[in-house]
């Protein structure tokens, strides 16, 4: 009877049991259940949900560590965990805890301002060794684009006009979208590179890039033809055969010979042999280099495998490409100048970004439209 009486009174949410410092402070006497439970499962479910979401990740590099939803996964499960770690950082007594808050703090109060200026200042680096094209001036605009948010939300927060209250949050909310998304990205590019080793392969295909002086190989394909030409002897190191190595890029309307005859130069000079060479000159793309090399590959036999080479700003989104149109292979890249791989990755981003339009065009205009539906509802 007492405790059919107990559970009465929890039910319609009366007073917890006493804490043990009840007596030290009275404001603490009593803790009501629902309002603890509640307390409890915030602080829990983000840990739980970033467990689930990694063991998603596991499993999907396990199936094809090709994927974007690989990156999706990984993202979401960081920021799971980190959002976990905060709340427990929060609730922490201690010099350590108190100096981890106060850099988490600094962190999301001035984070965006140093990333923004690194990329301002990456951006004016393009253009003064490359030259003035859309592709270079992405860093610069990205930071710049950050630095404008910054202004709006200072403006929103100095006018207290709901009508630019709500653009700021539709902007802020588009651009965290984006954002994790270009994280996400970023990091897990990353990691395939780490996780894709030198295993056995048949073939090694090197995509080209544009030549010098229309016959002339340039630092950057340079780089993707040593990496390759390296790929190729550890290969052949571990087997019988050597592996056959596929030369990819068509001619250019400022070229006077064909990628593919140039880095086939390139590559014999140095000591591949000649009937390990095989080019492909009619692609145009990176689409165009995997579908006509893929065809080279598949008339050995169903069973190939294959090592793709290109530059390692590259690298990821030509794994996304291959695992789309059915080639059997994982992805390496070259080293490519620092100052070029911001704008580099932000392009290669924007790329993968683009080719599924369909789903994240879908969620942008959600994004608009629920804010906008809430204003005009309360308005």
């Amino acid at each position: 009877m007492g405790g059919a009486v107990q559970l009465q009174h929890l039910a319609v949410g009366h007073p917890g049991p006493r804490p043990p410092d009840a007596k030290k402070f009275p404001e603490r006497s009593f803790v009501p259940v629902h309002l603890s439970s509640l307390h409890i499962l915030v602080r829990v479910l983000p840990v739980y949900l970033a467990t689930a979401v990694l063991v998603l990740f596991v499993a999907g590099v396990l199936r094809d560590p090709r994927s974007f939803s690989n990156a999706v996964f990984l993202g979401s499960g960081l920021a799971l965990g980190a959002l976990g770690a905060a709340d427990r950082l929060a609730e922490a007594t201690g010099p350590v805890a108190r100096l981890l808050a106060l850099a988490l703090g600094l962190l999301v109060a001035f984070g965006p301002v140093l990333v923004a200026s690194y990329l301002v200042l990456n951006g004016i680096t393009m253009v003064r060794r490359e030259s003035i094209r859309p592709a270079n001036l992405l860093s610069l605009l990205a930071g710049l684009a950050i630095f404008g948010l910054l202004g709006l939300m200072i403006a929103t927060l100095l006018a207290r006009s709901p009508d630019l209250t709500v653009s700021f949050v539709i902007t802020a909310l588009l651009s965290g979208y984006i954002s994790f998304l270009l994280v996400s990205y970023v990091i897990y590019a990353f990691v395939y590179s780490r996780i894709t080793g030198l295993r056995r392969a048949d073939f090694v295909v090197v995509l080209g890039a544009g030549l010098h002086a229309g016959d002339r190989v340039p630092p950057l394909l340079a780089s993707r033809l040593e990496r390759a030409r390296r790929v190729y002897q550890t290969l052949a190191g571990r087997r019988k055969t050597s592996p056959m190595l596929i030369v990819s890029g068509g001619q250019g309307g400022d070229e006077r010979i064909s990628e593919a005859e140039a880095m086939a130069r390139y590559l014999i000079e140095r000591g591949i042999p000649e009937d390990r060479v095989v080019r492909e000159d009619q692609s145009r793309s990176t689409d165009e280099n995997l579908t006509f090399s893929r065809a080279i590959m598949e008339r050995s036999g169903p069973g190939y495998r294959c090592i793709i080479v290109t530059s390692n700003y590259h690298v990821f989104r030509t794994a996304i490409v291959a695992r789309r149109l059915g080639v059997n292979g994982q992805v390496t890249g070259a080293r490519t100048a620092g100052y070029y791989w911001p704008s580099a990755m932000l392009r290669e981003f924007a790329a993968v970004f683009l080719s599924y339009k369909v789903v994240n065009f879908g969620i942008c205009a959600l994004i608009v439209a629920l804010p906008l539906a809430f204003f005009l509802v309360k308005r």
